[in-house]
């Protein structure tokens, strides 16, 4: 690498991995003197066109002065990043620092003249993008925030790479060159183009994966059984539209065929691309596999092999060794110890899973971490036919086994675009990056609805295998997060099919307004106390009797959805003795044929002991004509900066989902009732409102100057209400008591009334010990609680007592803000005392918060009535409360040195409110790749 009279060590920090426009991948990494006959090859390969492009003249060749300057960087002033596929260059970037006249200059000169060169067999695949935001992220790590670049008016694809990065520009034109000067801050048009690009390079690495025009399966083997053949044979019997290939190095020379496809020794062997490898060999076999498949420029791998990082630390090294070989060749990998994929879709009908049979087509996408949920997952949805619900299908699964490198991102990003996909339900064991998930998540839910459930939520410990960023927050408010996002969150796998085949079936319900009808009153009765139970609001339950007919549940479920004050409908049903199967298909008609007059409402049936309905709902739906595709049925745009894609409607809208429960439908009902108003609201999510008294500038030399101590502190009380005040939270002032007289010279100074509190740890918050008098109106009252506190609970030193100016009473509530390394800043409040402490009833946001998410976040908590005239009570000052909230977040989004904020207690009057207790906590922010260049996690 570099010398010892380098200025800088190598940067190793800037190595990087990144998905390419195509769904390729590429390796980002500084070029350094060993590079030289690398740099060389990779300038033959260009052509001359390029090369003029680069250097404003003919320049055929590289002299050895050039290649010494192109490689010998001093990694601050002259710094070059190469982009690089088995090894060798596809692409160079290099800025040169330079001063006011474009002369080569060192810090603190904060200007660079960047340049590109890329491959021609490799432009348009986003090399050069991907490569602007790498070197944009190491020249604002080395000071310099504006990058100048002169480009000839013929390279319109250079000027465009420039021009589409987001970035505030300044454009000119002199003696025939176009000069392009921008700054590297990163701007809101910048992160969405970078978020654009990344959605569609991951979600194109994904289609790669799904939809192979060609399959090798690597380990088949010779004779029946084994996984391997497995697998071949399940893609076969799928009727896979594409090539298959069977391989296996101790195949004899002759054999040609294997169970009628194609036999190799080696996928070099193959005569013709391959897209996808499924490898099925021992692990110590997957290197050399890998390696062919690279030299045969295969794209993607599905790793069904097991004995990496979920066998221990040396397996999970040779996963890391995995990943690292295959992405050096351009490849992705599902897995190690995958399950398999599938696509049910009629263009491609691959099952490369073990799964023995292929699920049937359908609109609900699967993704499992476990490839034990997987099959419990498949065989579900896959035994529809005699089920609970009738037929449902898959469009596509995804088990990810130890999620090395493809992650449920990764599948969300395709999700989003696929016009095959309308429902997306999730089994998580880990989350591996909960700020980009919550991101992901938010936009997909705003276009479909995602389901999840996530296992080891309690374990405290991530699955074998998974790389997970450690968080400090509790799972509850991992999962209150995540619904912010809008997902759906369950807690049990039976939950997650229920809900996923009721949003499938039917339309997202306008309200919580529920109807009852059904010829059991008991049956009624549990499903009523059920809505209740969910938050839902049921009408009185309409008992058809035992007697009804097909025709009266007919009529009562038309009535009940023509009526404008219901919002869904739940029909309950139990046997009719003697009328079979005969009974169930006229009851299944007529139920589907009043449903669908009124699309607009969600219908469930709770049967008891029907397994044939359950049949004949779904046989009558599935003979129904359909309708032909409207507007909201166009496919889904690709770029997601736009607005989110229309939903489209699902396939066979009047299948009516049924359950062997009361309790079940209702809960999967009450997902979708809240999930349907998140969307609502969701369209108009508010805005960060602007406070003319807020003092960003002086909050941050605040800031410098306290970190200037130590790299992680608790301010003080009055550098806190220093701090706070920047933002206009005012805290009351508190001032100390060591003695008697200091009590009572402090309340002179601050007025009577006042309080007088014991601050020490134990007693903190803690006005149920007796450590806190209130109303203390003269020197008399005063000395005398002094007195009784010191009795009960000891010496001054040890009590730390403060005097503060009484309050207005009201409602005690705690505000608290904090930055967590994985999920990033979030926002909670709760009720001070038990409510909290006890229950954990708090509510939770992630920062920025918007005035709607303040609004919403004081209503969510269980003892919100409390804030709202409860029980005749004054109502409190909401509005002073979301104004306090909103200035919290502010000030931690501004400020993200501000780790932690505690406010407690808040005192909440019928008029204003008052801050009674504070503190903040400063360190240095926790790193936000989100806000960095592109990359795929490191290995």
């Amino acid at each position: 690498m570099q010398t010892s009279s380098d200025r800088h060590e190598y940067p190793a920090h800037w190595e990087a991995d990144v998905v390419l426009r195509d769904g390729g991948t590429a390796r980002v990494r500084p070029i350094t003197i060993d590079d030289a006959e690398r740099l060389v090859s990779f300038y033959e390969q260009v052509s001359d066109e390029s090369k003029y492009y680069r250097f404003f003249a003919p320049y055929p060749r590289l002299s050895a002065k050039d290649v010494h300057r192109f490689t010998h960087h001093d990694f601050v002033d002259r710094v070059g990043l190469a982009a690089t596929i088995g090894g060798e260059f596809i692409a160079t970037v290099r800025y040169d620092r330079i001063g006011p006249g474009g002369t080569p200059a060192a810090s603190p000169a904060d200007e660079a003249e960047v340049a590109f060169l890329v491959q021609d067999a490799h432009q348009g695949r986003g090399v050069a993008s991907a490569l602007l935001e790498h070197i944009a992220a190491v020249a604002r790590e080395r000071g310099i925030r504006r990058f100048a670049a002169e480009v000839l008016p013929a390279n319109t694809k250079m000027i465009k790479v420039f021009m589409d990065a987001g970035y505030t520009q300044k454009r000119s034109f002199e003696d025939g060159v176009v000069r392009l000067e921008f700054g590297l801050e990163p701007t809101d048009r910048s992160l969405a183009v970078q978020y654009a690009r990344e959605h569609r390079a991951e979600a194109r690495s994904v289609q790669r994966l799904l939809q192979p025009g060609s399959v090798a399966v690597v380990g088949t083997g010779r004779t029946p059984g084994g996984v391997g053949r497995s697998i071949l044979g399940n893609i076969r019997d799928a009727g896979y539209a594409g090539r298959l290939y069977a391989v296996n190095s101790a195949f004899p020379e002759e054999r040609k065929e294997l169970d009628g496809v194609p036999a190799c020794r080696s996928v070099r062997d193959i005569d013709g691309p391959v897209d996808l490898a499924v490898v099925t060999v021992p692990a110590e076999h997957v290197p050399d596999v890998v390696a062919e498949c690279g030299e045969h420029s295969v794209q993607g791998l599905v790793v069904i092999s097991a004995g990496y990082a979920d066998s221990g630390p040396e397996g999970r090294e040779r996963q890391r060794a995995l990943v690292r070989q295959a992405r050096t060749y351009g490849m992705r990998i599902i897995g190690p110890n995958a399950f398999g994929i599938i696509n049910t879709s009629p263009d491609v009908r691959l099952n490369a899973s073990l799964a023995p049979e292929m699920p049937r087509p359908g609109r609900i996408g699967l993704f499992a971490q476990s490839g034990a949920i997987g099959i419990a997952l498949l065989s579900r949805l896959h035994r529809r036919g005699g089920g609970v619900t009738g037929h449902t299908g898959v469009s596509t699964f995804v088990s990810s086994g130890n999620r090395a490198d493809v992650s449920g991102n990764d599948v969300l990003q395709y999700w989003y675009d696929d016009p095959e996909t309308d429902v997306a339900l999730m089994y998580l064991e880990s989350i591996g990056n909960p700020r980009k998930f919550t991101r992901l998540a938010r936009r997909t839910a705003a276009a479909k609805p995602l389901v999840v459930v996530q296992g080891a939520r309690h374990g405290g410990v991530a699955p074998q295998g998974h790389a997970v960023r450690a968080t400090r927050l509790p799972h509850a408010t991992v999962s209150a997060l995540l619904r912010q996002a809008g997902v759906i969150r369950v807690d049990t796998i039976t939950d997650l099919v229920d809900a996923g085949l009721l949003l499938a079936r039917q339309p997202l319900p306008p309200g919580p307004r529920v109807a009852i009808l059904g010829n059991s009153e008991s049956l009624g009765l549990l499903t009523y106390d059920a809505c209740l139970s969910e938050g839902l609001r049921p009408q009185p339950p309409l008992d058809l009797t035992t007697a009804a007919s097909a025709d009266d549940f007919h009529a009562a479920l038309s009535r009940a959805l023509a009526d404008d004050t219901c919002d869904a409908v739940v029909v309950t049903a139990i046997p009719t003795v003697g009328e079979g199967a005969a009974g169930d298909a006229a009851l299944a008609e007529a139920l589907r044929s009043a449903a669908a007059a009124v699309p607009t409402k969600p219908v469930l049936v709770v049967h008891v002991e029907l397994g044939g309905l359950a049949q004949a709902l779904s046989a009558a739906a599935s003979t129904a004509p359909q309708a032909a595709p409207g507007p909201a049925e166009e496919a889904l745009p690709a770029a997601p900066a736009q607005s989110p894609p229309a939903v489209r409607a699902p396939e066979g809208t009047h299948l009516i989902p049924a359950y062997p429960a009361a309790e079940r439908a209702v809960r999967a009902l009450g997902e979708a009732v809240a999930y349907a108003q998140w969307r609502r609201d969701a369209a108009d999510p508010g805005k960060v409102p602007e406070y003319d008294d807020i003092d960003e500038k002086g909050a941050a030399e605040r800031i410098a100057g306290h970190l200037a101590r130590g790299q992680g502190l608790t301010l003080g009380g009055e550098e806190t209400c220093d701090l706070l005040g920047r933002y206009g939270v005012h805290v009351h002032r508190a001032l100390p008591a060591p003695t008697p007289d200091d009590a009572t010279a402090a309340a002179r100074t601050i007025g009577y009334p006042v309080a007088l509190k014991a601050t020490a740890p134990h007693l903190r918050h803690r006005a149920d010990l007796g450590g806190v008098r209130l109303d203390l109106a003269d020197e008399e009252q005063l000395r005398r609680a002094y007195a009784e506190l010191t009795e009960l609970f000891g010496r001054p030193a040890e009590l730390r007592p403060v005097v503060q100016g009484m309050a207005p009473r009201g409602v005690d509530t705690v505000v608290r803000a904090v930055i967590d390394p994985a999920a990033g800043a979030v926002l909670s409040f709760g009720l001070a005392g038990a409510a909290t402490q006890l229950l954990g009833d708090m509510a939770h946001r992630l920062i920025p918060v918007t005035d709607r998410d303040a609004t919403s976040l004081i209503r969510s908590i269980r003892t919100a009535p409390l804030l709202f005239g409860w029980r005749g009570s004054a109502p409190v000052d909401a509005a002073a409360l979301e104004e306090l909230l909103l200035r919290v977040s502010r000030l931690v989004d501004d400020h993200p040195e501000v780790v932690a904020v505690t406010l407690e207690p808040v005192v909440v009057a019928p008029d204003g409110l008052s801050v009674l207790g504070a503190s903040v906590r400063l360190a240095p922010p926790p790193a936000r790749d989100d806000l960095g260049p592109r990359t795929l996690p490191a290995y």
